[in-house]
């Protein structure tokens, strides 16, 4: 009998990844793993798990400002900034406006463009249930390696653009410390007004770079306007953000380890993944959760947990563990 040719090791990564790039675009586990995701929830806070979903919920609708939806979907970006700006600033004791400098002047290495890139498509694919849970079955909805170059240079063209703004914001600190840089860069994640600011410079710049006119971000009807919501879409979007957040920092470890994602998943569950990786899938789940707090309200972003990672403490970034184990737990199973 013919001896079957076992894969290489890059096509068992290949094989993987494309396992997973399926799952993205699946309607029935993004329900899945948001339901591990909420039973984690519970767990890490010390209480009994509560469904996820319950009766009504196919039927019942929440109100949502089309203002802060619009905010939301174009602050992504800033987000997504911020949170590899702390994750570089850390291990390079970089102060944060030197950093942004760099980006505005476009001098950032390979490694620290693939890093922001994902930090990008993570925090984009955190808002898109939000919109609509029928947004994650499109062909772009797809894992962060194998997006088309076009795509990824749309993801830098935002961290620019947010740089920018941000470096503009953060001038009054610029020859401070790296500390009171960081105060500030909170007290500007907090603020609901830069958040918009914001917001209406990426999206102006959507229409730049197709060398049209850019419209008013907002218009006067939509500042008062409102939009019914799925309460049943809300709650997985809230939930299965996880699974995002895993898949970016997951698919960021596999592109510069060269490690097949079970082998990695299996040390995230086990727990004996390095120190760094640990803390950098914690810095991938801060972000996308940041993401989807203004989907739910812009006020969310005012609260005091709504901060550079660089003031999380321990306790916060051991919740944020939690989850990122529950959705490797699940991910690992359909490996």
């Amino acid at each position: 009998m013919k001896q079957r040719k076992e894969d290489s090791p890059n096509q068992q990564i290949e094989k993987e990844l494309a396992t997973i790039d399926s799952l993205l675009r699946s309607e029935s586990f993004a329900v899945e793993i948001a339901e591990a995701q909420n039973r984690a929830y519970y767990v890490g806070v010390g209480e009994t798990p509560k469904p996820l979903l319950v009766l009504g919920d196919d039927t019942a609708s929440v109100t949502i400002r089309k203002r802060d939806e619009k905010i939301a979907t174009n602050v992504a970006g800033f987000y997504a900034l911020e949170c590899g700006l702390g994750a570089v600033c850390a291990k390079t004791n970089q102060k944060p406006t030197d950093f942004l400098q760099m980006i505005v002047d476009n001098k950032a290495d390979s490694a620290t463009v693939l890093l922001l890139n994902r930090f990008a498509n993570t925090t984009w694919k955190a808002g898109q249930p939000f919109r609509g849970l029928e947004r994650i079955k499109r062909p772009i909805f797809k894992i962060a390696s194998l997006l088309p170059e076009d795509e990824v240079k749309k993801d830098y063209d935002q961290i620019q653009a947010a740089a920018i703004k941000l470096l503009a914001a953060m001038q009054p600190v610029r020859e401070s410390s790296a500390d009171e840089q960081m105060r500030k860069l909170r007290s500007l994640l907090q603020d609901k007004q830069f958040a918009a600011t914001i917001a209406a410079y990426q999206d102006s710049t959507c229409y730049t770079a197709q060398h049209k006119p850019a419209p008013p971000f907002l218009t006067p009807e939509e500042e008062n306007a409102t939009v019914k919501k799925s309460v049943k879409e809300q709650k997985i979007a809230t939930n299965v953000a996880g699974f995002y957040e895993l898949e970016g920092g997951l698919s960021y470890l596999v592109t510069t380890q060269q490690k097949r994602p079970s082998t990695i998943l299996k040390a995230i569950v086990a727990d004996t993944i390095s120190k760094q990786d640990r803390e950098l899938l914690c810095r991938f789940a801060n972000a996308g959760w940041k993401a989807g707090q203004p989907f739910r309200g812009l006020d969310r972003i005012t609260r005091a947990t709504f901060t550079p990672f660089y003031f999380l403490s321990e306790a916060d970034i051991d919740k944020d563990w939690v989850q990122v184990k529950a959705a490797a737990g699940e991910l690992l199973k359909k490996l």
